[in-house]
């Protein structure tokens, strides 16, 4: 018998792909791949040792797992990559990072079909 909630969670992940992302480019050194990215984000809240909080907003990119391949091979996101996003005439870049020592993506769902990349915005480019 067929797992319904893994069933679900492909078909949600199909669904978000198809009708709320957006193309964005994920580069890791001179490797880069074209894939859909369903835009969200992420508040992050740290205690720096000395009780004050410091609050940090993440800007993340919830891709297909599948769709993550560099090289010809699958992969997953590590510190320092770059995601490229262009809106209108201006390219944003971002690094696969998160404070403190949060990590830097997370799976969001049971079944691993889809990865929440954290990261922060470091330049924009003129397209």
């Amino acid at each position: 018998m067929p797992n319904l909630l893994e069933q679900g969670a492909s078909w949600l992940a199909d669904q978000l792909k198809t009708h709320a992302s957006t193309e964005v480019i994920y580069q890791r050194g001179v490797n880069q791949v074209a894939v859909q990215a369903t835009i969200g984000k992420t508040e992050f809240e740290i205690d720096d040792g000395s009780g004050v909080i410091q609050r940090f907003q993440s800007r993340d990119y919830l891709i297909q797992t599948a769709d993550l391949m560099l090289g010809g091979a699958p992969t997953l996101p590590v510190a320092g990559d770059r995601i490229r996003e262009t809106v209108g005439d201006q390219t944003l870049v971002y690094e696969v990072l998160a404070p403190g020592n949060e990590p830097h993506f997370c799976f969001s769902d049971p079944f691993r079909k889809v990865l929440r990349i954290h990261a922060k915005h470091v330049g924009t480019e003129n397209a």
